[in-house]
């Protein structure tokens, strides 16, 4: 499989189970708490500025944005979670919506959770790290705004989100910046991989 992202659009927005795209595409869905740079990173792995609006506001995603990848895959950018000043209700709602999609979606090969690097991960990141293991949902954790860490420093942060969603030294950890680009190759290799993944409903 070519690893480089060549055409990607922007499918449209869905906001329950029911509406999402009939293809039997294999989809790899993001998830992370809101402003942890879900859309940074989409625009950034497909070369393109504005592909996916970015918003000053957290939990402004509240709909499951589908894009298209060379024709061959969906990228899947699930509303953040973990923001307060949304009410209990909605944030209720999104849970509901996440939860079933992660659980019933026949396409998915694979999940990429985003943490801020600068940040350990809190009680929601660990709650959702600990459903998607129960879901038996292929993750792979992306620390991201890596540039704003010095790479000296970078292990230190890397081995605290480790020991919070205690994982071995054997599972990976990539790094990402936005601003840099710097892994990219390293996450659309890993991509490359999931998507290898049988339906996990088969």
């Amino acid at each position: 499989m070519d690893l480089r992202i060549k055409n990607a659009v922007f499918k449209g927005v869905f906001v329950d189970m029911k509406s999402l795209p009939p293809e039997p595409l294999p989809e790899i869905a993001l998830v992370g708490r809101s402003n942890v740079g879900k859309s940074s990173l989409i625009n950034k792995m497909a070369n393109q500025r504005h592909l996916a609006k970015s918003s000053s506001t957290p939990g402004k995603t509240r709909t499951i944005n589908y894009y298209l990848i060379n024709n061959e895959w969906h990228m899947v950018d699930l509303p953040g979670y973990g923001y307060a000043r949304v009410s209990k209700a909605e944030q209720k709602k999104w849970g509901k919506m996440i939860e079933d999609y992660l659980s019933k979606r026949e396409q998915l090969r694979g999940v990429i959770q985003l943490v801020d690097i600068r940040h350990e991960p809190n009680e929601n990141d660990v709650l959702m790290q600990e459903w998607l293991m129960h879901c038996e949902v292929p993750v792979l954790v992306v620390a991201t705004k890596a540039d704003k860490i010095s790479r000296g420093a970078r292990p230190k942060y890397i081995n605290a989100i480790r020991r919070k969603f205690s994982l071995s030294q054997q599972d990976p950890i990539l790094v990402f910046s936005a601003e840099t680009g710097e892994g990219s190759e390293e996450i659309l290799a890993a991509i490359a991989e999931l998507l290898q993944n049988e339906n996990k409903s088969e």
